[in-house]
């Protein structure tokens, strides 16, 4: 597979604050890539970079082959970016932004069915300015995969979304994947992260140290499980890498233990666990 992005040693300094401490990131075309960390550790900088938004300190980036800090127009012409906040044209319609936006792109999607896509085909007649929070949201990744990007840039795309809309747009970033188009997805909800991602890395105090895939990630696939059970001696709780075995064993002689549950580490817990030993 191509490398859609690339990026080795890269570092951001301000004075008195390391934001980037040399960092290494590969992210292959058609992927879901999803970058995870707490606020401050430096994971905004880091796309900032990677869109030509922000000027590295040093370090090696490539996008989409070339180098953010000096691309061209026509190169910005093959992102899709959704930023945290923006700033819409509150006065124009839904589908008069979308319209507007197209027309910066040489290949755009139809308009009708990006608004489609976001769910926002019966709010396509009504001003921005009246729409609930997660709609103008809405709007704003409409606005980003308007143009037929190559790579989509998410920050926080799902913010405001109740449960149903987000499964939607759930469904919209797959669809996105199975087109091909590469997407980087920053967020704070990691089922989104498991649901989506093909692989994740973990950023803090400007260093990544974890990778690898939702069920990999910090060695979570292979992490001691907690078995618990009751039988006529009470409650149990045991520690294995085997759970399948201890269960076979507790269910022989036609014994079966009751309150039966299994539990490993959840990406959740695994995330934590990564971000606690980075401070």
């Amino acid at each position: 597979m191509k490398t859609a992005v690339k990026v080795r040693g890269l570092r951001k300094e301000y004075p008195g604050h390391l934001a980037v401490a040399g960092i290494d990131l590969d992210i292959e075309q058609g992927e879901v890539f999803a970058l995870l960390g707490p606020n401050g550790a430096g994971k905004t900088t880091t796309v900032e970079i990677l869109e030509g938004h922000r000027k590295r300190t040093s370090g090696e980036v490539d996008v989409l082959g070339e180098d953010p800090g000096t691309a061209s127009r026509a190169w910005r012409s093959r992102l899709g970016i959704v930023l945290q906040t923006a700033n819409d044209a509150a006065e124009l319609t839904v589908a008069e932004t979308v319209r507007h936006f197209a027309r910066y792109y040489p290949n755009p999607r139809d308009v009708d069915e990006v608004i489609e896509k976001v769910g926002l085909t019966e709010k396509a007649g009504a001003r921005v300015k009246n729409l609930s929070g997660g709609q103008r949201r809405r709007v704003d990744v409409a606005l980003g995969i308007i143009g037929r990007p190559e790579l989509v840039f998410l920050d926080e795309p799902t913010t405001g979304f109740d449960p149903e809309a987000r499964r939607r747009f759930w469904g919209l970033i797959q669809s996105l994947a199975h087109e091909g188009t590469t997407i980087l997805l920053t967020t704070h909800y990691l089922d989104e992260a498991e649901a989506l991602a093909d692989r994740v890395a973990v950023i803090a105090r400007g260093r990544i140290v974890a990778e690898g895939t939702p069920q990999t990630l910090g060695g979570r696939a292979t992490a001691e499980a907690t078995v618990r059970w009751v039988d006529e001696h009470g409650g149990h709780l045991e520690r294995t890498h085997y759970p399948a075995k201890l269960i076979r064993e507790l269910s022989a002689d036609g014994r079966e233990p009751s309150e039966l549950t299994v539990h490993r580490p959840t990406l959740e817990e695994t995330y934590l666990d990564l971000i606690g030993e980075a401070r």
